[in-house]
């Protein structure tokens, strides 16, 4: 078996598992054989689907993955669609975007779709419509009893609020159903800056994002030495600021929005926002369908950015500091700040941004990277968001803050009351109230 085909590895290598059993789950009957295994060896449950976002390694437990089950089903005149626990959003996007229906994917189409929804999700819709765990209506997943349990707001409420949020903790989610939007195409792409014009770029974007409408999903990489697949040749190798788009109004009104960055100078090396289907919506970020790499990811949720903002920004990921690491700044707020119609325990609402460096595990990289997150603490929520978290954010104290205080406490009496021993525990956990370890 090739390494890229071992189901005990993800597509992010920063953890290589070492599991007891592996369970190559075809259906919803394998994940219930998965946690009674677990539960008679008295083994911790883990689970991979893509494994773009690894926590702990899986030695000595059950693993359980997920990417044989890759099924969608779409129901236009409802518009949900009903989505297995290996599906990736562009499985997603095959099925909803023909119906003129969209998803609330994340900016990569490779991504697993279950957990990003149970880490809250972030995308290219979110300014506008919330989270994408604001829109699960339906979930099933398998307790840590072993029992096989169909979860809405109606049937289970407490669990119903925990999952969308709370990840893995609470169980094995089979397939969720989600709501879809009436989005068929979108104003969007990438403009692309010199890395000279980083500092313009970012001082005009601190200004910029304060009048766009929710309407308007924005990002801003600092990429080094970057490889862009489909780029001309002349951008390869090149450090790039690359400003992201997608505008899911009157492409008109985008183009009017967007017309104050295209008249930065120096003007920008590439432009490649327009109007397209959104069945392409993940060539905005453009992120390639990655090979495997090892990646340490954290992150640090803003409550605004200012002009001093930008300038400790720009300082502490100067190329001429040592050492290179992408970073990427999102604009948060709009409907991610509005409280859900069926609740849920997703943090980071009272986020303006958040900035997320991937680094590479050289020492002088990582110290560099956590420099800049504790550079940034002034503008800092104390918050993080658990779907750009890495494998040094497993204690408490870091899981702890992606939830508010008292959110957290009462994801423990639940823990406590669904998983009383722990058993998903390969993951950000949440430990149950009483076990203090």
């Amino acid at each position: 078996m090739s390494a890229d085909m071992d189901p005990r590895l993800g597509l992010n290598r920063a953890v290589e598992s070492h599991p007891a059993h592996v369970v190559e789950a075809a259906g919803d009957q394998d994940m219930v054989a998965a946690v009674r295994l677990a539960a008679d060896e008295r083994r911790a449950v883990g689970v991979l689907a893509t494994g773009h976002g690894p926590s702990l390694a899986a030695d000595g437990a059950v693993l359980v993955n997920t990417r044989r089950m890759d099924g969608v089903r779409v129901d236009a005149e409802r518009a949900t669609a009903w989505i297995e626990a290996g599906a990736r959003w562009r499985d997603v996007l095959a099925h909803t975007t023909p119906h003129g229906l969209a998803p609330l994917n994340g900016a990569s189409p490779d991504v697993g779709v279950i957990g990003y929804l149970t880490g809250g999700g972030a995308g290219l819709l979110g300014r506008r419509y919330g989270f994408a765990a604001d829109h699960v209506r339906r979930l099933r997943l398998v307790t840590a009893d072993g029992r096989f349990r169909e979860v809405t707001a109606d049937t289970d409420p407490d669990l119903f609020w925990a999952v969308r949020g709370g990840k893995d903790n609470f169980g094995l989610v089979v397939s969720a159903e989600v709501d879809l939007f009436p989005v068929a195409r979108l104003y969007g792409g990438g403009l692309y800056f010199s890395a000279e014009a980083t500092a313009e770029v970012l001082h005009a974007y601190a200004e910029w994002v304060r009048q766009l409408p929710e309407t308007m999903a924005t990002s801003v990489l600092l990429a080094r030495d970057t490889d862009l697949p489909d780029a001309p040749e002349s951008l390869r190798g090149r450090s790039v600021t690359h400003l992201r788009i997608a505008y899911s109004g009157d492409p008109a009104d985008g183009e009017r929005l967007v017309r104050p960055m295209r008249a930065l100078r120096p003007a920008a090396l590439l432009d490649t926002v327009r109007d397209m289907p959104y069945a392409d919506s993940g060539t905005i970020h453009h992120d390639p369908v990655s090979a495997p790499y090892v990646a340490y990811d954290r992150n640090v949720l803003l409550g605004e950015l200012t002009a001093d903002t930008v300038d400790t920004l720009l300082a502490l990921t100067a190329p001429d500091t040592g050492g290179a690491f992408p970073t990427e700044l999102r604009h948060f707020g709009g409907a991610y700040a509005r409280p859900p119609q069926v609740p849920n325990c997703v943090g980071g609402r009272d986020a303006a941004f958040s900035l997320f460096p991937r680094a590479t595990p050289e020492p002088g990289i990582l110290r560099r990277r956590d420099d800049l997150l504790a550079g940034l603490r002034p503008w800092s929520t104390g918050g993080i968001s658990l779907n750009f978290a890495g494998v040094e954010d497993t204690a408490p104290d870091r899981v702890r803050a992606a939830y508010t205080p008292a959110d957290f406490d009462r994801l423990r009496t639940l823990k406590a009351q669904h998983d009383p021993d722990n058993m998903f525990r390969i993951n950000f956990n949440i430990p149950p109230k009483g076990d203090d370890r």
